[in-house]
């Protein structure tokens, strides 16, 4: 009697490794038409990983955020726009979690695992030009936002809004993103993270209700709250940490397979050339560390959110600058390894079809999204005064 073989459960992991091979397969062509990626936004949704975070309660894989940021990468060696949307989808149900009410939270979650939302961004906190009017059990957002990443094609949207009347209070909501009122101008053409449809949206009396505000505790009312935008931090890290280590990899494939040595190198092959093996030398070294200084503040992180309510001010502001360390490491790193990686592939390297040039213009897009500057800043004041990092919307 033949025994009947059972199915092999994927990790989410090597779900992503699966899904990112199909990524990379046409990432150079959709690198350069821009535009929503809908066919592999549909092949997530389809993979379950849009609720890897959600606990198991609520019918998500209850993955830590050592494990989710892990996905965060694998998708970002091939393809960091897709990385960048995915890794927001994580960042918004955060949000909810951490600024609103249980009753409000875990509907929204059971909902994302049941029906597989996809969660998009409007918050933009620095974007004030929308604004608030409140009305008799309900409010009203108005204005326009920029930076709306992932917007086009979610089922839902965290946005923000100015009530002046309550001085210039910052407001949070959770919102379909097909309520009328909201348009989504599809007119994000930057030169990297082409398909993050990262462009603007306009809202025209958009009707929000009290149970959709993210009032209690509200943003960045404690220190458990406080983590949302050390998340934002160590997911960006995630990203450019995958850059880099795709990068690499895309130009150790390229030197083996085409790379020549120089007319006056005494290497037969350029795989012995004392210059090129300096240069892969230097990169594995960046990389390593920036490897290791990214991991560590994951499992920080892990370790700060399992304690919710009850983490303190010291342990929050620790990990807030264990991730702006691997923050400034990743960009410097990643930004490196993309530019000189040209030094190891060669002028043939620079082929329009190759578009080699893709990782240095997503890192460096992305990279723009808050000043490395500040975090040096706030590095600086603490490695000589000991000052704790103040909390924000980025920091």
């Amino acid at each position: 009697m033949r025994t009947q073989q059972q199915p092999t459960v994927l990790t989410p992991l090597q779900t992503a490794r699966r899904l990112a091979v199909e990524f990379a397969e046409t990432a150079v062509e959709r690198d350069e038409a821009g535009g929503t990626p809908k066919e592999q936004r549909d092949a997530i949704r389809q993979s379950g990983l849009l609720a890897l975070s959600i606990p198991t309660q609520f019918g998500g894989l209850g993955a830590s955020w050592s494990e989710t940021l892990g996905v965060v990468r694998e998708f970002a060696k091939v393809d960091s726009s897709i990385a960048h949307v995915f890794g927001f989808q994580h960042l918004m149900l955060a949000t909810v979690r951490l600024f609103s009410r249980p009753d409000q939270w875990q509907p929204w979650f059971e909902q994302t695992a049941r029906k597989n939302w996809f969660w998009g961004n409007a918050l933009n906190p620095l974007d004030t030009r929308t604004v608030v009017k409140t009305f008799d059990g309900w409010r009203e957002f108005s204005g326009k936002k920029s930076f709306c990443s992932g917007a086009s094609d979610s089922e839902m949207l965290i946005a923000s809004a100015i009530d002046e009347s309550a001085g210039g209070k910052l407001l949070i909501a959770a919102i379909p993103s097909g309520r009328t009122g909201i348009t989504l101008h599809g007119d994000w053409d930057n030169m990297g993270q082409r398909q993050t449809d990262s462009g603007s949206a306009t809202f025209e009396r958009v009707r929000v209700e009290e149970n959709e505000l993210l009032l209690d505790p509200g943003p960045l009312s404690t220190h458990f709250a406080c983590l949302r935008p050390l998340i934002a931090q160590l997911h960006f890290s995630h990203i450019f940490l995958g850059i880099a280590e795709g990068a690499l990899e895309e130009a150790r494939q390229y030197t083996l397979k085409e790379g020549r040595p120089w007319f006056r190198s005494k290497a037969q092959h350029v795989s012995e050339d004392p210059y090129v093996l300096r240069h892969y030398g230097e990169f594995w070294v960046g990389l390593e560390s920036v490897r290791l200084l990214v991991e560590r503040a994951a499992e920080q992180l892990d370790e700060a959110w399992h304690k919710g309510l009850a983490l303190g001010a010291e342990e929050r502001a620790q990990l807030a600058l264990s991730i702006a360390t691997a923050k400034v490491a990743a960009v410097r790193t990643g930004l490196d390894i993309c530019s000189r990686l040209f030094e190891v592939t060669g002028a043939r390297a620079t082929h329009a079809s190759l578009r080699l040039d893709r990782h240095w213009r997503n890192l460096r897009t992305q990279s723009l999204h808050d000043p490395v500057d500040y975090k040096l800043h706030e590095l600086g004041e603490w490695a000589l005064n000991q000052t704790r990092p103040t909390p924000s919307f980025y920091s």
